[in-house]
């Protein structure tokens, strides 16, 4: 199984979708903007990417610029806004078998299709 935090207003996350069904194997579509992740959740999921939280920003969001920019906040405080503003957490998050990556580019899809 697939798993895919998606939004379907982003074209590059529209791509990856598209790329994913054509896989042959199920996809769990998640619209985190509609079902986001708790504080929990995305925790375990920077750590399955093996960044630091302040990588899955999304930092031209207007929320981010108006609300959180230039202030020093802990990583705690950078998953509670992301949990807060879902539109703040990068895409699209592609997991399979325990591994997720940033599917930016596209082609980086791959690597985790092979993973068994």
């Amino acid at each position: 199984m697939i798993t895919i935090f998606h939004n379907p207003r982003c074209g590059k996350s529209r791509d990856c979708l598209t790329f994913l069904n054509q896989s042959q194997e199920d996809v769990n579509v998640i619209n985190y903007l509609l079902h986001p992740p708790t504080f929990d959740e995305l925790n375990k999921i920077i750590k399955m990417l093996d960044i630091k939280p302040i990588e899955l920003v999304r930092k031209k969001e207007t929320i981010w610029i108006a609300d959180y920019k230039n202030k020093s906040l802990s990583n705690d405080e950078i998953i509670e806004a992301m949990v807060l503003h879902p539109i703040l957490i990068e895409r699209p998050i592609v997991i399979r078998n325990g591994k997720a990556i940033i599917a930016r580019p596209l082609e980086k899809v791959h690597a985790i299709l092979q993973l068994i």
